[in-house]
C-alpha cells in the first residue's frame, strides 16, 4: 500500500517565513529605536540651555516687562499732552519690545564665529551711521547732537556704536591674545578705532554716554587679562579729558555747580528736575503710592519716562520696588559672572564683560544721578527707560551674551560625553 504525502495547506493570511519573521523584527526595533530617538530629542529640549542661559534670559524678560508697566505709567499724561494720546509713548515701546525679544532670541542662535567674522565691519557700519548726526539728518536733544531723525522717527546711533564696540573688541583682543602683554598691541588698534567712535559721540555733547563707552572699552581690557599697571595711564587721561569736557559746557557746569552747592541754591533752573525726583523718592515712602498714582509724572518731571523713571519707580512702588529693580540688576550681574567664569576662551569672557559693565554700570549711574548721588547726566536705565534704540540694541547684545552661554553649555555636555 503507497501513502501519499499530505501538504499542510496555508492559512489565509501572512505567512510566517523565516524572512518576514525577520522582516517584522526590523520594523519593531526602528519602531522602538525611533520612539527612543524621539524621547532622548525631547529631553534634549528641555536641557539643551544651561541655567545660566536661563537665568540672564529670565532676569531680562523680567525687566522689560517691568519697564513696559512704568512706561506706560510714567508717560500717560505727557503723552497725551502732547497730543498722543495716553498710550503714545507705550505703544511706540510696546512694538520696540514685540521686535526686540525676537531680536535677542535670534541673535542668541547665531555662533561665536559669525560674530568675530563681521567685527570690522559692525564697527565701521557703526561708526559711519554715528557721523550721520553732524549732517542735516542729526537732531539735537537736550543740548546733545546724538540724535538722528528721519521723519517723525528718531535714532540715537551711539547705542548703535557701542554694540559694534562690544564684538569688535571681543574680536580683536582674541587675536591678539598672545601679544597682550606688549603695549604697543594694546593700543593699536584699539586707541585710533575705539576712541575715534567715543570721540565722535563726545563731539556731539553726549557726555554720558560718553562715560558708559570709556567704562565698557575699560571692561572689556580688564576681563582680557589686561595688567592693571597698564590701564592706570589711560584711565587718568580719559578722566581728565571728561573734567575738561564736563565744563567747556554752561549747561553741564552748572548743574555740577549746583550738585555741590546743594539743592535749591536754583529751584526755578538746574536744581528743578534732581529736586523734583527727590521729592518724587520721599513721597513713595515703603510701599509706594500706587502703580498709576504718581503725582510727580504730572508735568513736574522732566524725563519722567526716560532718565528718571526710578524716581517715578520709588513713587509708585516705594521703597520696595526700587530695591527689587536693585535685585534684579545684581542678578542681572550675577548671571553675567557666572558666564564669565564658565567660558573657556577670550572672545567670550570680553564680550560678556564688556555688556556687563555697559548695562549694570549703565544702571548704577542712572540710579545714582536720581538718588544724588552724581550730578544729572542724560544716561537712561537699561531695559527699562523708554527709547527704542536703545531697548533694541540692548537686548542684541543680550542675545550674544545668550549665545555665549548657549556654546559654554555645548562644550561642557561634549567633555562630560568624552
Amino acid at each position: 500500500m503507497v501513502t501519499t504525502p499530505t501538504r499542510t495547506l496555508p492559512r489565509f493570511g501572512r505567512s510566517r517565513s523565516p524572512q518576514n519573521s525577520k522582516n517584522s523584527q526590523n520594523a519593531q526595533d526602528a519602531a522602538s529605536g525611533s520612539a527612543y530617538s524621539a524621547r532622548i530629542s525631547l529631553g534634549q529640549v528641555f536641557t539643551a540651555e544651561s541655567g545660566n542661559y536661563f537665568l540672564l534670559l529670565g532676569t531680562t524678560l523680567f525687566l522689560v516687562l517691568l519697564g513696559l508697566v512704568m512706561v506706560l505709567s510714567s508717560s500717560s499724561i505727557d503723552s497725551f499732552t502732547q497730543r498722543q494720546g495716553f498710550f503714545g509713548v507705550f505703544s511706540k515701546q510696546g512694538l520696540f519690545a514685540l521686535i526686540g525679544i525676537p531680536l535677542m532670541l535670534v541673535v542668541s542662535r547665531l555662533p561665536i564665529r559669525f560674530w568675530k567674522r563681521w567685527a570690522w565691519l559692525a564697527i565701521f557700519v557703526a561708526i559711519g551711521v554715528q557721523m550721520l548726526v553732524f549732517t542735516p539728518l542729526g537732531d539735537e536733544v537736550g543740548g546733545n547732537l546724538n540724535w538722528i531723525a528721519i521723519g517723525s522717527y528718531t535714532f540715537q546711533p551711539s547705542e548703535l556704536v557701542k554694540l559694534a564696540l562690544v564684538v569688535w573688541m571681543g574680536a580683536i583682543l582674541a587675536k591678539k591674545e598672545m601679544l597682550l602683554g606688549k603695549m604697543g598691541h594694546i593700543v593699536i588698534p584699539i586707541l585710533p578705532v575705539a576712541g575715534g567712535a567715543i570721540l565722535l559721540v563726545l563731539l556731539g555733547g553726549d557726555l554720558g554716554t560718553v562715560m558708559i563707552m570709556a567704562g565698557l572699552v575699560f571692561g572689556a581690557l580688564f576681563f582680557a587679562g589686561i595688567k592693571i599697571r597698564m590701564l592706570i595711564l589711560p584711565v587718568i587721561a580719559g578722566a581728565i579729558i571728561a573734567v575738561i569736557v564736563a565744563f567747556s559746557s554752561a549747561s553741564r557746569s552748572d548743574r555740577i555747580a549746583a550738585f555741590f552747592n546743594g539743592k535749591g541754591t536754583d529751584y526755578e533752573g538746574t536744581d528743578w528736575q534732581a529736586q523734583h525726583g527727590e521729592w518724587a523718592m520721599a513721597n513713595g515712602g515703603v510701599f509706594g503710592v500706587g502703580l498709576g498714582n504718581s503725582k510727580a509724572k504730572w508735568s513736574w518731571l522732566p524725563a519722567a519716562d526716560n532718565d528718571y523713571i526710578f524716581a517715578i519707580i520709588g513713587e509708585e512702588l516705594g521703597l520696595v520696588g526700587a530695591i527689587v529693580v536693585l535685585l534684579l540688576f545684581i542678578a542681572l550681574a550675577i548671571a553675567f559672572v557666572r558666564i564669565i567664569r564658565s567660558s573657556n576662551d577670550m572672545f567670550s569672557k570680553v564680550v560678556t564683560g564688556a555688556v556687563m559693565v555697559w548695562l549694570v554700570g549703565q544702571a548704577f549711574v542712572n540710579i545714582a544721578v536720581v538718588v544724588g548721588l552724581l550730578p544729572v547726566l542724560g544716561v537712561p536705565l537699561p531695559l527699562i527707560s523708554s527709547g527704542g534704540s536703545a531697548l533694541l540694541t540692548t537686548l542684541a547684545a543680550i542675545g550674544i551674551v545668550l549665545g555665549v552661554a548657549r556654546e559654554n553649555a555645548g562644550q561642557s555636555r561634549e567633555q562630560a560625553a568624552r
